[in-house]
């Protein structure tokens, strides 16, 4: 196969695969869009990148925090600081939930996965008997609709919670709610809270929000839930801190396996598997050319020695004796043309224009045999004596 043809046929093989990877890269960024972490590294839907980066826009500060609980810095107290629990990926246990409660600073809890700490604040998160039902409008919200929600929060009839589920040392463990001075019930849902804020009796505030949805990238945007949630942080606090450790990103990880984790949940992420993946095909679509070469069909060339038999053989059967010594001669006649001794005239003639030139006794005998035996039909012995005689000349007639 040609190269141009082959050039042609593997630029049409990849725009094809390039096609197909584009293809495939639209329907991955559209599943991408499924992921349901409420993480603010994420911009999908289910993401909250869009209430982190609405309080950046309004001067307050969000930091990802991406460590275990236990090491927060207990240097965060400050009437200006919040720390939020956004959704948790991973239900937070009943040890964390009393860290958490215990931190010096204000909190914001959202979503059910966060029940353990909630229920050290005096509430549980209940799910809606349905599907999911309307939020009742605060006063003084825009004109966005609300959004539905599928979680409700209850009062805890009792200030103390002893769990069980999370034994590490063989106790259970036991919280009790810190006495508030105030609760302010923020959103309802058929009569019951979706959102309320304790003041603590040490100053402190806890917010807690029972469905996590409200924080979506989607709900901020499309609903009036976006200007509620906002309204939460600003303008009590200039610095929010928002933990992703519950939402996979490890800041102890190595950085290898956050890339690994970011190329399976980014839509980037898949169009570089997915160029890689076309680069692998492609490859194998060359692939005859790799190996070892192939053998073809040998040809031998004759060597200079068996042409020179073959032809004298050739000679000797067609009895071509005087053929095979004009030949000979004629050899010489080129061989000393090209070293400054022009051609001009027959073969014997040329031969007898050679006498001047030839000093030695031996030339000039081989000079005479030569030139007697142009004269006249050669004999089968005679054609080695004139190959020798021809050398005899050249070496005397030859430039030095």
């Amino acid at each position: 196969m040609r190269p141009r043809t082959e050039l042609a046929l593997g630029a049409t093989l990849l725009v094809l695969l390039g096609a197909a990877a584009a293809a495939l890269g639209s329907r991955n960024a559209r599943t991408d869009d499924s992921d349901a972490r409420r993480s603010t590294f994420l911009f999908g839907p289910s993401g909250a990148s869009a209430f982190s980066g609405a309080l950046s826009r309004l001067g307050v500060r969000v930091e990802q925090f991406r460590r275990p609980i236990g090491s927060l810095d207990p240097g965060l107290a400050g009437p200006h600081v919040l720390i939020a629990f956004l959704g948790p990926t991973e239900d937070l246990t009943p040890t964390e939930g009393v860290l958490i409660v215990r931190l010096p600073a204000d909190l914001l809890l959202a979503g059910p996965a966060a029940a353990a700490a909630m229920r050290c604040l005096g509430y549980d998160v209940v799910r809606w008997r349905g599907d999911s039902i309307a939020v009742r409008r605060p006063a003084g919200s825009d004109s966005l609709p609300m959004p539905m929600v599928r979680w409700l929060l209850r009062g805890r009839s009792t200030p103390t919670m002893v769990d069980s589920s999370d034994v590490s040392d063989g106790l259970p463990v036991t919280c009790t709610s810190p006495p508030t001075v105030g609760v302010d019930t923020l959103l309802r849902a058929a009569g019951r809270p979706v959102a309320v804020r304790l003041s603590l009796r040490s100053g402190r505030t806890a917010v807690l929000v029972s469905d996590d949805r409200l924080f979506s990238n989607a709900v901020v945007r499309e609903s009036a839930a976006g200007s509620f949630v906002l309204g939460l942080v600003v303008p009590q606090y200039r610095r929010v801190v928002v933990d992703e450790f519950h939402h996979g990103f490890d800041a102890s990880r190595s950085m290898a396996g956050a890339t690994l984790e970011w190329s399976l949940h980014s839509p980037w992420g898949w169009a570089v598997w997915q160029l890689a993946m076309v680069g692998v095909i492609a490859l194998l679509a060359a692939g005859v050319r790799f190996g070892p070469v192939q053998g073809g069909i040998e040809r031998w060339r004759r060597s200079p020695l068996e042409h020179v038999r073959a032809l004298a053989t050739a000679l000797a059967a067609a009895r071509g004796h005087d053929v095979a010594i004009r030949l000979i001669v004629q050899g010489l006649r080129r061989r000393l043309a090209g070293a400054g001794r022009p051609a001009r005239g027959g073969t014997a003639e040329w031969l007898e224009s050679l006498t001047p030139a030839v000093h030695t006794p031996r030339g000039q005998e081989a000079l005479e045999r030569l030139t007697t035996v142009s004269h006249r039909s050669a004999a089968a012995e005679e054609v080695l004596v004139a190959a020798h005689d021809v050398e005899t000349l050249w070496e005397e007639l030859k430039p030095s």
